[in-house]
């Protein structure tokens, strides 16, 4: 089986695969040097429990079954050209099975003006990977230290993550694995208030207990209590996950609002509907421009829409990031293999994992299985849930391999052909031939040692390297 993607969810597939297949083998393919994809570089450096998967990700690694390839993109997309990555086509014949998991590379847009043209507004998912390393955005340079005001639209975990990471001391972060440039602009940074916007209420908000309840622990950070009109009179009458959210919103925050140096807001029932420059500088953004909302009945409904009223509020600003969630894109070569693909949704639709060409509503012809190809994680359920959601959904579809295969539905596996296969012992020539460079397994932990001596002199775990060339130089 070869696997696109070293996150938790290609992990933990393949970790299913040959805990239950004593004969399968296991090619991994990374486009970058290093592993672990969303737990490396999406995790907040302030939760470093959430990263001890990488544990048993190691472990499924030291299984000789299991071979990890590092450093080989698959397709052609930026930033690597077409010379320098892997057709998806020359893993075909190689193959019996493909795995989808590389989730979701972009972010949605909210599609108005100001969004791409106005310095200071950013998007969640660069700033993520600016403060945890991702060589993508290592080159951000998020203007904190012109900042007083800033606004994160969307109220999911990931926009409570930038919100604490903008209000938390930064001596508190220092002995996390953030890096050092992140902690030097966080040092600069006079962000006093942070807005977390959202267009529906209180129960409606994607972010979890976990999250709010550390915002609201921050030392020397008050908050801006929520309007008694969006919150219910009995919070006991809700499940458990509201009422608990409702309970830590009543029991407030460590720092009392009357004298923080800090301080944060949840705003409800708003829509963006404009970024607005400053009068002082055309090029940057001065303030929001929202539409109020009200919500349908029943307004404390957690599935509840909103409504514009028509009705405009600007709210002003110098820092706005858009934190309204994450797309997966499909890899150059699917159209060549038949693999379909849900632009507008941003996934690969498959039946409990297993890949299939959509169902036809006008002709009612059932879907049709993709032969050998799978998906794990966000390309095939969406970017929702964590860690633990994403593992169950990893097992769901490594059982459905597992079953495919013992049950030999040969239909549904072999997906390049019924001749043995060889998998990285016949695609490696390929790679050589596009003057590649793949990493191994035993590669990357001299970079991950590397990376532990490195923060060793900053007084951390790790000081990522943050740009493919200083990874490979280790190895030079």
């Amino acid at each position: 089986m070869a696997v696109i993607g070293a996150g938790p969810a290609g992990f933990y597939t393949a970790y299913r695969v040959l805990s239950k297949l004593a004969n399968a083998k296991v090619d991994m393919y990374e486009s970058l040097p290093v592993p672990y994809g969303l737990v490396r570089f999406g995790v907040a450096p302030d939760h470093p429990e959430v990263k001890n998967c990488q544990d048993k990700f190691s472990e499924v690694a030291q299984d000789p079954r299991f071979t990890y390839i590092g450093n080989t993109p698959i397709g052609t997309s930026w930033p690597h050209p077409p010379h320098r990555s892997l057709p998806l086509a020359a893993l075909g014949p190689h193959y019996d099975a493909l795995l989808l998991s590389y989730g979701a590379s972009k972010d949605r847009k909210l599609g108005i003006p100001g969004e791409d043209t106005l310095a200071g507004v950013y998007s969640a998912r660069a700033f993520v990977g600016w403060y945890n390393g991702l060589p993508e955005y290592r080159c951000l340079r998020p203007s904190l230290h012109l900042a007083e005001e800033a606004t994160v639209i969307g109220q999911g975990n990931v926009a409570l993550d930038v919100a604490r990471m903008l209000l938390s001391p930064v001596d508190d972060l220092r002995t996390t694995d953030i890096t050092e440039y992140a902690i030097e602009e966080l040092s600069r940074s006079r962000v006093k208030r942070v807005r977390v916007v959202g267009r529906r209420g209180l129960l409606q908000a994607a972010f979890t207990v976990k999250e709010l309840r550390e915002l609201l622990s921050l030392q020397g950070v008050g908050f801006h209590p929520v309007h008694a009109s969006l919150l219910p009179k009995d919070p006991n009458s809700f499940p458990r996950t509201q009422k608990r959210i409702m309970q830590v919103l009543q029991k407030g925050p460590k720092t009392q609002l009357a004298d923080p140096e800090k301080s944060w807001e949840l705003c409800f029932l708003r829509s963006p509907k404009a970024f607005i420059p400053t009068a002082n500088d055309p090029a940057r953004i001065g303030a929001v421009e929202f539409e109020k909302n009200r919500l349908e009945d029943p307004m404390f409904s957690p599935s509840s829409k909103a409504i514009g009223t028509g009705e405009t509020e600007v709210l002003p600003t110098d820092l706005a990031f858009r934190s309204i969630g994450y797309l997966s894109e499909q890899i150059p070569g699917f159209e060549t293999l038949g693999i379909p693909f849900n632009e507008k949704r941003g996934l690969v639709p498959n039946e409990d994992g297993r890949v299939v060409k959509p169902l036809d509503p006008k002709t009612g012809d059932p879907a049709i299985p993709v032969p050998g190809v799978y998906a794990s994680g966000w390309v095939k359920r969406g970017p929702t849930g964590v860690i633990a959601s994403t593992m169950y959904d990893a097992f769901e579809t490594g059982d459905r391999i597992v079953s495919d295969w013992t049950g030999r539905e040969v239909d549904f596996m072999k997906f390049g052909g019924e001749e043995e296969k060889l998998g990285w012992e016949a695609v490696s020539n390929e790679a050589a031939s596009r003057g590649m460079r793949p990493i191994s397994w035993a590669q990357w932990m001299k970079i991950d040692g590397a990376e532990k001596e490195r923060g060793a002199r900053f007084g951390k775990e790790r000081e990522k390297f943050t740009s493919e060339e200083e990874m490979l130089a280790v190895l030079e």
